[in-house]
């Protein structure tokens, strides 16, 4: 072999070690957002589950067994939450989820991932249903944070539930 064949042979390995490293790098990519897209998928199944469980109960609780027809009966906006002696799964109005946390570790349904789950409900008046205030009112918003270890994003939802009395 002479010097013109050795230089093309060693410029053809080196194509082929450029070539190589790049689908080795759009490989890893792939994989990347394969599980990033997979992880946002289940951690917004969660928030969802979550607040259509919270938006299946009472939307107070004193609407649990009666209707109101006064705003002033509904729960105090400092005690929302759940009641003395309650604990998930028996919670019974929307509230109660205000302070509620989930971590999934353990939970066969998120093998790949351990997600961490935590809600804030209050009040908040049609004006501006993106604040929340400090008095009672016929709405209700739910904030689902949701994060993990595994996500380099924080999904957070939200929805607002509100109370309608017919007569």
């Amino acid at each position: 072999m002479n010097t013109g064949q050795m230089m093309i042979t060693i410029a053809a390995m080196m194509l082929l070690t450029v070539v190589i490293l790049r689908v080795n790098t759009n490989f890893f990519n792939t994989s990347n957002l394969m599980y990033e897209t997979k992880f946002g998928v289940m951690a917004v199944s969660l928030g969802t589950s979550i607040i259509e469980e919270a938006s299946s109960k009472a939307f107070d609780a004193n609407t649990v067994d009666m209707s109101l027809g006064n705003v002033n009966s509904l729960t105090n906006p400092n005690s929302l939450g759940k009641e003395t002696g309650e604990v998930y799964p028996d919670f019974d109005d929307f509230d109660d989820y205000n302070g509620y946390t989930k971590n999934t570790s353990g939970d066969p349904t998120f093998q790949s991932a351990v997600f961490n789950a935590s809600c804030v409900v209050k009040y908040v008046s049609p004006p501006n249903l993106n604040s929340f205030t400090n008095s009672r009112s016929w709405n209700k918003k739910i904030s689902v944070t949701i994060t993990s270890p595994s996500m380099v994003d924080t999904v957070r939802m939200s929805t607002i539930f509100s109370y309608w009395y017919f007569r």
